[in-house]
């Protein structure tokens, strides 16, 4: 038997009990893969993430991230969770962590400040589909309860992937987004034949100080709906980049900011920095700050 710590951190957020809650375990060696999945079963977030030491000189920490049902590559909100407990824990000052993924090494940049610290996630590679085309569209309207003409007809629906895809899912009107009750299981049936597990619903707003409101549902994977989806959000950065959605095709660099959550009360605000090369995404960053909503220990 051995002693762990666990903490309950609330991403995107400095208020406690907003944002998106995941589950940290910031010295998780010696758990095996059923017990991670025991304990994120319990805790019973969307994920929670587990910090391994390294063996290797080619990065500092190994991190891996369990939803209450599965094993999932990479987290946006569980990355900056499992990045905050590790700085406090550690005492950091500013600095850059390496941390090996199952979708790669990437670098987490951590920025001390008076109040707490911001955690800069790079993602993964980005990789944007072509439209999925009308029948996909409608079947996913209908998913949603709504009608195709709900649907941004200026914008395809695509899979985008920062290392964890997602289904782009434009919308016009931010009362509508709010208001949505989907049929989880028609969602998931379209999973099963398109291969991506999770959908943003999102809508566009230029001009205002929040670009992008969004829910995010993935119920093929035990996630009615998540909060604040760094995951989401990042790949919506590449999606709008890399089919030039409400943005100067000459510029290389595209910043913006998004709220999520406002439907179900767990609001959370993230800025996302995508940098291009011909045209298209390149690097795909999300900047996010946390709190600590609790802490316990178990022994298992």
């Amino acid at each position: 038997m051995k002693k762990y710590r666990i903490y309950q951190v609330d991403s995107f957020t400095r208020t406690c009990f907003h944002g998106n809650p995941a589950g940290v375990v910031p010295d998780a060696d010696g758990l095996s893969e059923e017990q991670m999945q025991r304990i994120a079963r319990e805790l019973n977030n969307s994920e929670t993430a587990f910090i391994f030491k390294s063996d290797s000189s080619d990065y500092d920490v190994e991190v891996l991230f369990f939803t209450p049902t599965t094993e999932v590559p990479i987290c946006g909100h569980a990355t900056v969770a499992a990045h905050y407990v590790y700085a406090l824990e550690n005492k950091f000052n500013s600095r850059r962590v390496r941390q090996k993924t199952k979708a790669g090494i990437l670098p987490v940049d951590v920025i001390k400040k008076e109040d707490g610290y911001s955690i800069v996630m790079t993602q993964g590679a980005p990789d944007v589909s072509e439209d999925l085309g009308d029948d996909v569209r409608s079947r996913i309207a209908d998913a949603l309860g709504v009608s195709v003409g709900d649907i941004c007809k200026e914008y395809p629906i695509a899979i985008s992937s920062t290392g964890h895809s997602k289904v782009m899912v434009p919308i016009y009107s931010n009362e509508l987004l709010h208001s949505l009750k989907p049929n989880l299981q028609k969602l998931t049936d379209i999973s099963a034949d398109i291969g991506c597990n999770g959908y943003y619903v999102f809508t566009l707003n230029p001009g205002e100080d929040v670009l992008v409101h969004g829910r995010m549902f993935a119920p093929a994977i035990g996630i009615a709906e998540d909060p604040v989806t760094g995951n989401a959000n990042g790949p919506l950065g590449a999606y709008l980049a890399h089919y030039n959605i409400l943005q100067n095709p000459a510029e290389q660099f595209f910043d913006f900011t998004i709220m999520q959550g406002e439907a179900i009360k767990r609001d959370g605000t993230m800025r996302v920095h995508v940098e291009k090369e011909n045209d298209k995404p390149v690097l795909v960053q999300i900047t996010g700050d946390a709190v600590v909503a609790f802490s316990a220990e178990i022994e298992v």
